[in-house]
């Protein structure tokens, strides 16, 4: 039985009213960053995973850490640092005894990546080693660990957080583990008044609580509700085309021939569709816009293209290709971008 347009419009309304809420509780914690607010939001109801990036002292763990408290989910926080092991994020066997028959056995002790929200904290302080024991959860749901495997609880997220490459003691993300995060999200200094009202909550005794309120329930059916969310094939189509741009040994513009060394690939216009199609649930729209797909272009694309050595050495780096794409192939009758 299909639903008519006013179950889902009473569904869209459910959904605001969580989000809404979701919003609140996070906001009597965290001052500003509104942008890195929604796209982390963005990746909930999208069912995709965050890398967030920024200098030290920008509230990138307490963010995550404020979100996880305000939904019902089991949440684990995994501090990565240089001598982190795979086992200590998948789990290890074990040797136990059954003392009815003196028979051992070997028992699977699950890691702490067996929650529903894993914040991996500092991500780029571990080696790439210990980096890739996450991919198969992130891309799969699921643990593979002496031939057995082990499906993760869904909804699953892996929040990670990350400081600029440039700092000392950090390694950087090889491109298949960095193409795995549905967004790639940067946070920058706040602003004066913001900065200010940071200050005013953090420095006397009172400290803000935040209550859990949304369940793992209403979370898994805003995600498949966000899926349901009409695109249009000409929208289809622009994606395709914007995506495909990115890639110097295709149809790209010259500029990409001179500045990108390796384009998106389709994971990206996957990322793209399913960015939008949330950020215009968030909007309270159960139709994407070309202002939804403008709207997730650079966390979707920041990561996905590698610019060149002449372009890093003019200072050029993803978000100014992507800035320059979005305003040179342009959905018709869009405004630049």
């Amino acid at each position: 039985m299909t639903e008519t347009s006013g179950d889902i419009a009473t569904e869209i309304e459910i959904v605001m009213a969580r989000l809404a809420a979701l919003r609140q509780e996070i906001a009597r914690v965290i001052v500003g960053q509104d942008a890195a607010v929604e796209e982390l939001l963005i990746t909930f109801l999208a069912s995709g995973h965050a890398l967030l990036e920024g200098v030290p002292g920008l509230a990138k763990t307490l963010m995550i850490r404020t979100l996880a408290d305000a939904v019902h989910l089991q949440f684990r926080r995994i501090q990565f640092t240089p001598d982190l092991m795979p086992t200590d994020i998948l789990g290890t066997e074990i040797l136990e005894e059954d003392h009815a028959t003196g028979k051992r056995f070997f028992k699977f002790n699950r890691g702490p990546i067996f929650a529903n929200i894993v914040l991996a904290d500092e991500i780029n302080r571990t080696p790439p080693k210990t980096q890739a024991a996450l991919l198969e959860a992130m891309q799969e749901g699921a643990v593979t660990y002496g031939g057995t495997t082990h499906t993760l609880d869904r909804p699953f997220f892996v929040l990670a957080t990350q400081n600029p490459i440039e700092q000392t003691g950090t390694y950087p993300l090889p491109e298949a583990q960095l193409d795995r995060f549905l967004l790639y999200i940067r946070l920058g200094y706040p602003a004066s008044n913001e900065e200010q009202e940071i200050l005013a909550r953090t420095t006397g005794r009172d400290t803000p609580r935040v209550e859990p309120v949304v369940t793992s329930t209403e979370l898994l059916q805003a995600q498949a509700l966000t899926r349901d969310v009409h695109i249009t094939e000409d929208l289809l189509a622009y994606v395709t085309r914007l995506v495909r741009a990115t890639r110097p040994d295709q149809d790209a513009p010259p500029f990409i021939r001179d500045w990108v060394r390796w384009g998106a690939g389709p994971r990206a216009g996957q990322a793209l569709v399913v960015g939008a199609k949330a950020r215009a649930l968030l909007h309270g729209r159960f139709s994407v816009t070309p202002p939804d797909l403008a709207a997730v272009a650079l966390p979707v694309l920041r990561h996905r293209i590698l610019v060149g050595f002449r372009a890093e050495a003019d200072g050029i780096d993803a978000d100014t290709v992507t800035h320059r794409l979005l305003d040179t192939i342009r959905y018709p009758s869009s405004p630049p971008v």
